[in-house]
Formats: C-alpha cells, sequence, structure tokens
C-alpha cells in the first residue's frame, strides 16, 4: 500500500471517528431538548433562583440545604403567587428536573470541549472543519447564557418565562443540533448519484419544520396549548373569534394565545401537505435506497407527530405527550435533514 493510500485511509478514520463522537453529541443534545420540554411541563424552571456555573453542580446534601434552597425560593413571584405553602418535598421535586437540565447542559460541555480538544491537538481534524467546530463550542457557551436569561425574566413580578427568550433558548438547541448532525453527516457519507431536483425542496421542508419548532416555543411560552383543548375546530370554527385582534395586528402572532395556537396548527397542516408531495415526488424519482428509507421515516414521524400533535390538545397537555411532541419534532427535522444532506450531496456541493 503506498503512503498516500495509507495516509487516506488514516484521514477517514479520523473522519468517521470525529463523526461518531458528533453523533453522540447530538444524541445527548435530542436528550436535553426532551428534559427541557419536561422541566417547562411540569413548571420547574425557576426553581433554581441562581446561576452557578461552576458550584451549581453540586447538589443539596443535607436537609439544611434543602432548607436554604427553599427559603430562597420563597422569595421570589412564582412561590408568593402561585405556589404559596408548597411542601419542601413538592420543591425537591420540582427542583430535580431543573437541577438535572442544568447538569446536563455542563455534561454536555465537557464530552464536546474535551475530545474536541484531543481531536484538535493530536491533528485528526481535517482542513476547515475547525472553524464548524469552534463555532459548534460558541453556540453551546450561548446556550447555557440564554438560558440563565430565559430564567431571569420569570424572576420578576410575572412569575413566567419571557414566550420570546423560551423560543430562542429552543431554537439555539435545535439549531446547534441540526447544525453538529449535518456536520457528522458530511464526514461519513460520500458523494453519490442522485435526484437533484429535489433539492430546493428538501431544504424548503427542513426550513419549515424549524419555523414549527419555533411555533412550538411561542406555543409552549405563552401556554396556549391550553386555550383550545378541540380538534379539528377551535372551540366552534375553524376560525376563531378574535384571530389577529391585537395591534398591531402583527403582534398578535407572538402575543395572542388565539392567534398563537392557530399559526401553529395551520404550519402543521402545511407541513403535512408539503411533506405527502415531496414523499409522492421523491419515492417515484430514482434515489438510492437509504434516502427511499428516510422518506418513509419521514413519512411515519410525521403521522406520529401528527398523532401526539392532537393527543396534546384534546388531552389539555399532559406532560408525557407533549413532552413527545416536542422531540418528536426534532426527530422529523433529523429525517428531513438527512434527506436533505442526501440530496446536497447528489449536486455535488462539498460537504
Amino acid at each position: 500500500m503506498s503512503h498516500a493510500n495509507t495516509a487516506l485511509q488514516f484521514n477517514k478514520q479520523h473522519d468517521l471517528q470525529i463523526a461518531y463522537w458528533l453523533l453522540a453529541c447530538a444524541a445527548v443534545i435530542f436528550g436535553m431538548i426532551l428534559l427541557g420540554g419536561v422541566t417547562r411541563l411540569t413548571n420547574s424552571g425557576l426553581s433554581m433562583v441562581e446561576w452557578k456555573p461552576i458550584m451549581g453542580i453540586i447538589p443539596p446534601l443535607s436537609h439544611a440545604d434543602w432548607q436554604e434552597l427553599f427559603l430562597k425560593y420563597k422569595q421570589f413571584p412564582e412561590y408568593q403567587k402561585i405556589n404559596a405553602g408548597m411542601s419542601l418535598d413538592a420543591f425537591k421535586s420540582i427542583f430535580m428536573y431543573e437541577y438535572l437540565h442544568r447538569v446536563l447542559g455542563r455534561f454536555i460541555g465537557i464530552i464536546f470541549i474535551l475530545p474536541f480538544l484531543y481531536f484538535y491537538f493530536t491533528k485528526r481534524i481535517k482542513a476547515g472543519l475547525t472553524p464548524k467546530l469552534l463555532i459548534m463550542l460558541l453556540l453551546g457557551g450561548g446556550q447555557g447564557l440564554l438560558g440563565w436569561y430565559m430564567v431571569k425574566s420569570g424572576l420578576v413580578d410575572n412569575p413566567d418565562v419571557s414566550q420570546y427568550r423560551l423560543t430562542a433558548h429552543l431554537g439555539n438547541a435545535v439549531l446547534i443540533y441540526g447544525f453538529i448532525l449535518w456536520t457528522a453527516l458530511g464526514l461519513l457519507s460520500a458523494p453519490k448519484p442522485q435526484q437533484a431536483g429535489l433539492n430546493m425542496f428538501a431544504y424548503s421542508l427542513s426550513g419549515l419544520i424549524f419555523l414549527m419548532i419555533l411555533s412550538g416555543g411561542l406555543v409552549a411560552g405563552t401556554n396556549a396549548g391550553h386555550a383550545y383543548s378541540t380538534w379539528p375546530l377551535m372551540g366552534d370554527s375553524f376560525i376563531p373569534a378574535g384571530l389577529y385582534s391585537l395591534q398591531p395586528a402583527w403582534l398578535a402572532a407572538f402575543e395572542d394565545i388565539t392567534t398563537i395556537q392557530f399559526n401553529h396548527r395551520i404550519f402543521a397542516y402545511v407541513i403535512v401537505a408539503l411533506v405527502l408531495v415531496f414523499a409522492l415526488k421523491a419515492l417515484r424519482a430514482e434515489l438510492s435506497k437509504p434516502v427511499k428509507i428516510a422518506v418513509f421515516c419521514l413519512l411515519g414521524l410525521l403521522v406520529l407527530q401528527v398523532t401526539l400533535g392532537i393527543s396534546t390538545l384534546l388531552f389539555y397537555v399532559p406532560v408525557p405527550v407533549a413532552a413527545a411532541h416536542q422531540v418528536g419534532a426534532v426527530a422529523l427535522l433529523s429525517a428531513s435533514l438527512f434527506i436533505s444532506h442526501s440530496l446536497y450531496h447528489s449536486s455535488g456541493q462539498p460537504n
């Protein structure tokens, strides 16, 4: 075997190592998004009223520690206006969700930074990849700051976080996840002949699914999911009264719960229609077997996601169903990104 072939083989091995590491990071971030949803749905996000990036890793170890934390919580509006009279045991329950959410965030930082340094100093990162990894690192660090910025918005007179900050926090998490997944796919797959005519359609679907997730963040941030527990009608009509009634009208899309839930539903209908059209075109095209399997996965996830969304409404936002609906959207985006990346390769573009 020539020296050039040996070097190429080692470089490919390094690419695979980095890809598997990135996929592991993405899997943990997927779990983080799920835990974040549960934390929100159980109203646990404001139970930790301090942000200690280093010392915050240490849990309360004694009854005195718990009492001190509970006393601090009592000084803020959520306890005073919503949870007055809460027992210490009940506080422990909501505290642990937020604590685990923060600890998992730190864990993600560790499993990203340490392997990155190893790959960097052993010169295993190919040219052009290091800037992408540094951007991931910066986005991850910013996510921690954004999370605390979100929590601070609920430690004031109104004991609820800003829907804008919550949506930004969720959107950034999904952006990091998608960026990592896309980069890992680029390290795993080589360009293969595909039907390139579906490229823009696939990219548009991925973009719309991401916007749909942001729409879901607004629903969560305003508790708009509780407003109408009926489907397919909202109350007694498809188009509810008071839609876009705020002044200016555009503000209703972000602050009026009727409009926010209506928009989320319409987003869903549009995506369902477009995915069905895309799948029909894709399955008729000359695509590789893995891409066609991904299209069937996309359809299956779409059915699951629609079912979860309707169930979330009809059963008045049960925590397990609503949390599954949130990560179901991320799973749907994952399938869409895989398809988009495969078609991206087919046009001869770089990784």
